[in-house]
Parts: C-alpha cells; structure tokens; sequence
C-alpha cells in the first residue's frame, strides 16, 4: 500500500474533525474564550493539511492538481486582504490574528475549502458537520434554562449562568449560525425525502433543534441592551470615506483598523443616540460593508466574484440549496462580520460544489522525478511554511493564555502575577495594543501602591494611629521606573496604531495620573488629548476630559473652550454644562455659570438621580449668591464631588518632592 492512502485517511480525518469540532470548540485559558480559539483550531488544520501534502510530495515526487470552481475568487480575495495588510494596516500581526476579519482566518478558510471539497468521503464530512451543530444547538437550548444558575462558580465560569451561553460566546454569531442549519437541515431533509433516501432523521432534528436553539437566543436579544450594533449609516459613511484616497479606495484602511475609520466619520446625530458613550466600534455593521472599508474595492471584487461563481451553480440546484445560499449572503450585508459566518460560506461553498451536476475536472498531474531542484524545492517551501507559521502562530496563542492569567491573577488580587504574566505575554507577542494598554496601567497601579504608603489612611486624618510611611530610596526608586514603564508601554500602544483615537486617550491617562509626579506631564497630558480629539472630532467625553485637565491646573479660560466644545457635542449631557458652570464660576462669570447650573438642573430627572438634583439646585444657590456683588467677589474653590453623574476635575496637588525628570523619550512625540 502506498504511502499516500494513509495521509489522505488522515486529511479526509482532519477536515471531519475541524467540522465537527468548530461549533463546540471553545477553552476557558484565553482572554475570550471562543472565536480566538476556534480560529487557532482552523490554523492548525491548515498547516496540518498542508505538511500531509508536503510529505506526499516529499514520498512520491509528484504535484496533483485538481481545479475547481471556486479556487480564483477564494484565493484572490486571500490575496487582496493580504496585500491590505500589507499596504494599509497600521499595526500589521494584530490584523493577521484579527478572529473577525484577519488574514489568519481568511488563509485559514481558503486552505481548508480547498481540501475541503476535493475530499472523496463527503458524506462522512456531512455528518460530522450535522452531529457538530446539532451538539451545539442542544447546548445552548439546555443552558437557556440555567441549569447551574444555583451553583457556586469561580469568577471566570460564572458565564455559565447566562441563559444566553453558547459554544460561540456572542449571542448574535450563535443565531445566525443556528439560524442557517436551521435552514441547512431542512435542505438535507427535502433533498432526502425527495430522493428516497432513508436517513432523512438526522437533518429533520438538525432543522428542529437549531430552530429552536435559534428561537431561543433570538429572543434573548430582543431585551433591552442586549445588542449593540453600530449605525449603518456611519458604516456606509466609512465604506464611502474611503473612496475618497486612491490607496484607501484600492486597499482600504487595513484588517483591524475599522475603530479608527468610524471614529473619523461619525456625525454629531450619533451623540444624540444611546450609543453615543461607546467612542468607537471595531466592526462595521455589514460584513461587505467591513470587507470595502477595511480591505478595499479589489477585496470586495474578490468577494462578488466568489459570489457570482455561487450565483451561477445556484441555477442548477435544489430550491432549498439555493435558501442556504441566500440566507447567508443576506445574513453578510445585514450583520457584522464574523467567525462564523465566514465558516457558513465555506460551508456553501462545499455544499453547492458536491451537488453541482456539472461533470466534475480531470485532475492534472505533474511529475517532478526529472526535476529534482523544483521538486526538493517545493517540499522545503512547504516545510518551512508549517514550521515557521506553526511556531508564530504558537507563540501569538501562547501569548493569550498567558493574558488570560495574567487577568486571573487581577481578580485574586495577586499583583505579582499579574505583573509576571503580563510582560509574558508581551515578550511572546509585543504586537498586541490591549497587552500594552493593560501593562501601562498596571504599571501605574504599582506605582499608585508604593505611593500610597506615604499618604494617611483615607477618614483617619493622618492621626498617630495610622502614620504615613516615609517612602525609602529604593521606594522612590521602584515608582520612577514604574512610572516610566507605565509611558513607555502606553507609547507602544499608541505606535502599534497611531490612527486609533483610543490608544492616544489611554497615553493621556496615563501623563495625567502622573502630573503631581513628574515634570512636564501636564504638556505631554494635553498633547496626547489633542492627538486623540484630532482623531475623534465630535466625541464629548475627550473633550471633557482635556477640558477637565486644564482645569486641575487652574487655566480656566482653556477649560471653559473644551466644556463648551463638549456641550456642543453633546447638549443633552448634564455633566458637560455643570463643568462649564464651574469653570464659568471660577473665571467670574456668576451669570454664565448661573445659566449653566440651570441646564443641569433641567436635564437632571429627580425620579432617577435626586441626588445630583439635589447638588445642582444646592450649586446653583451659591452662583445665585453672587450675581448682585460680582465686582466684589473673588472666585473660590468648588467643593468636592461625590456624585453619580456630575462630577467636576480636582486640582493638580502640589507636592513637597522634586518631580521626576523623566528623558525626552517620554515625551508622546518622540520615538
């Protein structure tokens, strides 16, 4: 028996395996349990299935080629998300390992399809297919009724009691997804009872099953809060934003970089909405509309060649295959792109190519005994590509488990292993913004910690009691460099991305805690708000925040400009206008910051929020106070907030100690 029986036994083993695997697969040892492990278990078929091929060329020298329908719309689509990887992606490995719409998941697919539907046992592969979502759907009907909702769970499982939890974690991926072998399994059951066959059972309960699975978390959605979804406006504004440059129009803005992209486009409306406290969305609310925005017009052309290759075999097929095909591609334009809708499409795909009718292409085959450099040159090619690819894509996993045990050792209160695992995951993969974003702020945490030891207990008045620690050398010491790894991992954030609003706004919190603390932090602060109001224009909350700073440092005129920019934003938000009274306050204009005072006053509900009504009206009496002598009156400080909703910036506290002079490199600017 030859060698290549075995290896295509175990390709045939594999894809029964993945598609049987990938509705259930899910490990609780990364940050988000679900679709980055699902796409990590696609990877690892494809680099199998390649290194079963490249051993079969290695034994018998020769390269089979069998070509199919769907190969150039597939492996074009691959190619233009790659080259907007390349051209555009800000931060390039982060848009590999994207699970939604990364380079990784579409080579992934595209690998796994290839294979997929050349596999000569596809009825066991429909079975495994069948089995898998079926197991899924009867998982997530059974969860619907708490069944551990009495249990005591560790933190981390406590998802577990959410009558929401599927095999997919997000509610939304698990309806579309039950939602089209709802859809599938009647297909199968029509097509078997209208061919006679016998096994017409297993796609019935398919279609029941994942109907009612579907029904289900369906319904879960319709409560309130429990979709978020981004306008479809604003995505169509991003999708035609991008025409406007021809690299953009070409390659678009690059995988993982839609956050950036909306918050560019959205519109003043968008503050009006109940969204408006979410700054950005990483997914546009079409997945066609996120593959031109992010990857351009040649990946779309890619996608609606893919489409007209389906479109055309939709002709010759059965009404119900044709359903399958048209829910998905509705459930695309409609619905943000995904994991799993992707998945469904190679499941489209696989399923029109074995029951197209059209007599199928004579595989070609390629000798390569003659031509030994070709020949050992494939073999090595392919070899280094699963060795390499297999070792990055082992470290970038790696990486996310040791996140996830870096965010369990928060939740146990264990600084040091928070800390450890931490820069762990930042040495395996310094290519991701949240490992960085997280490690600038525990930094600051350590930093806050050691500090706070020469400071009182908080009611006690510094009383004999509880006496401040006198900070040693080595205390001064492990601050500074804390506080300097805090800057320095907050500006690798913001290089990985610069175009993303967000990693700016979190460099700025960080130089803002800071400010009492080291020297020039107050221009570094402003700096980077301005950086990140440049790239978010009409978000009030930036601007209340930089106003804010510029108020603990007592430039009320500059603070008064950003709380009006914040209320023009935003006029309905009552914090806005009662920082503008204040700063109205401070500056002397008791009748600007008395009109103020009133628009809190009026967009405070008593019903919902007394307190704070209570405050505003206690405020506005001693605005009111100074109105007849304000020629007289000198301003004096605001009194401390404690409120829910209105809350007001503290002064920068002077401190006794030389501010840390920290390089020029912690400038925001410098690189």
């Amino acid at each position: 028996m030859s060698i290549s029986s075995p290896l295509k036994t175990l390709k045939s083993a594999l894809l029964i395996a993945t598609v049987l695997l990938f509705p259930l697969f899910f490990l609780p040892i990364t940050q988000e349990f679900f679709y980055t492990n699902k796409l990590y278990l696609l990877s690892a078929t494809g680099l199998l299935l390649i290194l079963c091929s490249t051993i079969e060329l290695l034994i018998s020298r020769t390269l089979v080629w069998k070509k199919s329908w769907f190969d150039s719309a597939w492996f074009l689509l691959s190619g233009t998300v790659a080259l907007s990887v390349l051209i555009s992606s800000p931060n390039k490995i982060q848009a590999i390992t994207n699970p939604n719409f990364g380079l990784l998941m579409v080579v992934s697919l595209a690998i796994i399809v290839y294979y997929l539907v050349r596999d000569t046992n596809q009825a066991a592969i429909k079975l495994a297919l069948n089995l898998g979502t079926l197991l899924a759907a009867l998982t997530a009907i059974a969860f619907y009724f708490q069944p551990l909702k009495n249990l005591s769970l560790a933190t981390s499982w406590q998802f577990l009691k959410n009558p929401s939890f599927s095999t997919f974690g997000q509610p939304l991926g698990a309806v579309l997804y039950f939602g089209f072998f709802a859809v599938y399994g009647l297909a199968q059951f029509y097509l078997s009872v209208n061919r006679r066959h016998k096994n017409f059972v297993l796609p019935l309960l398919v279609a029941v099953v994942n109907g009612l699975a579907f029904g289900l978390l369906a319904y879960q959605l319709t409560k309130p809060g429990a979709l978020l979804l981004p306008p479809f406006n604003i995505s169509w504004y991003a999708a035609v934003e991008i025409l406007k440059n021809p690299l953009t129009a070409l390659f678009g803005v690059g995988a993982d970089n839609f956050a950036s992209l909306f918050t560019r486009v959205k519109d003043l409306a968008y503050n009006q909405s109940s969204l408006w406290q979410i700054a950005s969305f990483n997914l546009s609310r079409s997945a066609l509309l996120q593959i031109v925005s992010e990857a351009g017009i040649f990946a779309l052309a890619a996608f609606i060649l893919l489409v007209t290759e389906i479109g055309k075999r939709l002709s010759q097929a059965e009404p119900p295959v044709k359903l399958e095909a048209v829910y998905l591609l509705l459930a695309m334009a409609l619905f943000p792109t995904s994991l799993p809708l992707w998945f469904l499409l190679i499941v489209v795909v696989a399923d029109i190519s074995r029951l197209e009718k059209e007599p199928k292409s004579t595989p070609m085959t390629f000798s390569l005994a003659g031509l030994f450099p070709v020949w050992i040159g494939l073999v090595a090619a392919g070899s280094i590509a699963v060795m390499g690819f297999g070792y990055l894509i082992g470290r970038s996993y790696l990486a996310e488990v040791k996140f996830k045990q870096a965010l369990d050792s928060a939740t146990q209160n264990n600084l040091q292993g928070l800390y450890q695992f931490q820069q762990q995951a930042i040495a395996l993969d310094p290519y991701q913004e949240k490992y960085r974003i997280n490690f600038s702020q525990t930094n600051l945490l350590v930093a806050n910690n050691i500090a706070s030891k020469a400071q009182p207990a908080a009611g006690t008045g510094g009383t004999a009691k509880t006496p401040p620690q006198e900070l040693t050398t080595q205390d001064k010491q492990t601050i500074s460099q804390a506080i300097q790894t805090a800057i320095s991992e907050a500006k690798a954030a913001k290089d990985l991305n610069p175009q993303k609003s967000s990693n700016w706004e979190n460099l700025a919190l960080i130089y803002r805690n800071v400010l009492n603390a080291v020297q020039g932090a107050d221009v570094w602060t402003i700096a980077s708000y301005q950086r990140a109001i440049a790239l978010d224009p009409t978000n009030p909350t930036l601007m209340l925040n930089l106003g804010g700073v510029y108020y603990g440092l007592s430039s009320y005129d500059d603070a008064t400009r950003l709380f009006e920019q914040a209320v023009t934003n935003k006029p309905d938000w009552a914090n806005a206008h009662y920082n503008l009274a204040w700063a109205n306050y401070q500056k002397g204009n008791y009748q600007q910051a008395a009109a103020e005072m009133q628009n809190v006053i009026s967009l405070i509900d008593p019903k919902t929020n007394q307190q704070d009504y209570d405050k505003a009206k206690k405020d506005l009496e001693e605005f009111k106070k100074k109105l007849p002598a304000e020629a007289q009156s000198t301003p004096t400080p605001a009194p401390s907030q404690t409120n829910k909703q209105l809350s007001l910036p503290t002064p920068v506290p002077t401190t006794s100690e030389p501010k840390i002079q920290l390089p020029k490199e912690a400038s925001p600017e410098a690189k």
